[in-house]
């Protein structure tokens, strides 16, 4: 399998996690295509990896290409007959999916808006558009989201139950991202705080590049 990522982005990291934690980082050889220089938007990239212009895109054996965070870590879940991070009984299923889209609208996505709009972002030969309000209010969205995030976690060990999930894996997505845009956790969010360092403690998150310039322990 191939991976076709930007090893330091908040959503590659959400795949590099996935796979870690399936043990299956050896089965996957990882390609760098730069954000920043636009190689996603290659017309010949979106026609023949990602029509959508996003990473990452897992691309199989035999040309099949998945995008999308969520669809590639059910593929990668879904591998060995025993899923671990998407939920095994029906109940499962829906908690874990319904706090993982939570993750994506109220933090992880609303950050994205905020780079792409409020701030630089990935310079003018990619952002050929910008809406600073709409960035602005984006980054507020994101702000009520920990909050959000910090009030679920006081209550529970992991986002989505007693369990790490997906949903974790898009919340750690969110913070990593949070801290590109100089959007710190705000300081009452104890909880949030307190279970993104314990995160932050698994092989399967403090190993990837997004943390490589952070002290853990």
């Amino acid at each position: 399998m191939t991976v076709h990522d930007f090893p330091k982005g908040p959503y590659p990291t959400r795949v590099r996690i996935a796979l870690a934690e399936k043990n299956l980082q050896d089965r996957v050889r990882f390609v760098m295509v730069d954000l920043y220089k636009g190689e996603h938007k290659d017309p010949e990239f979106m026609a023949r990896k990602n029509y959508s212009g996003t990473l990452p895109v897992l691309e199989l054996a035999d040309g099949t290409c998945i995008a999308e965070c969520t669809a590639i870590t059910e593929y990668l879940d879904g591998l060995d007959n025993h899923p671990t991070l998407t939920g095994r009984s029906a109940l499962e299923k829906g908690i874990i999916h319904m706090m993982n889209k939570r993750a994506e609208i109220e933090l992880l996505d609303a950050i994205s808006v905020y780079f792409h709009h409020g701030t630089p972002g990935l310079g003018p030969k990619v952002e050929l558009y910008q809406n600073p309000e709409w960035g602005i209010r984006q980054r507020d969205k994101a702000l009520r989201g920990m909050h959000y995030f910090d009030a679920v976690l006081s209550k529970q060990p992991y986002v989505a139950g007693a369990e790490f999930s997906m949903a974790d894996i898009t919340v750690i997505g969110g913070l990593v991202f949070a801290r590109i845009v100089d959007l710190p956790v705000p300081a009452e969010c104890t909880a949030l705080l307190e279970w993104y360092e314990r995160m932050k403690q698994r092989p399967s998150v403090h190993r990837q590049p997004a943390f490589s310039d952070i002290a853990v322990g």
